[in-house]
């Protein structure tokens, strides 16, 4: 499970210094999805600091959660917050399968 406090060095969250830009994944984040998925992201991290919810993810692939990696590394690297909300069992299981914990550890809220 993800937690709140005390986070290993290098992963990829921090928290937003204004408003968030919502970006609401869907329930299935496959292949067919990352397109539009990425042409959401980044037009919410070009308007400023984004909150990205996945309480409806029901499936979501690898690439996906690399995308998502990918996605806040550039906010970060536009000086703006990104923040994952609401992560949903079947993701959060997903996250923990890869190995991915410690990268999604700072970017998940809540």
């Amino acid at each position: 499970m993800l937690g709140s406090g005390g986070h290993p060095p290098g992963a990829m969250g921090f928290m937003a210094k204004s408003s968030q830009n919502p970006v609401t994944l869907p329930a299935v984040v496959d292949l067919d999805a990352l397109d539009g998925v990425r042409d959401t992201l980044l037009a919410a991290i070009e308007r400023g600091p984004v909150n990205v919810t996945c309480s409806a993810v029901e499936r979501i692939s690898t690439n996906a959660l690399l995308m998502l990696i990918s996605a806040a590394e550039t906010a970060r690297r536009n000086n703006f917050g990104f923040a994952i909300a609401a992560v949903s069992p079947p993701m959060q299981a997903a996250i923990d399968r890869l190995g991915f914990g410690a990268r999604f550890a700072e970017t998940v809220k809540g």
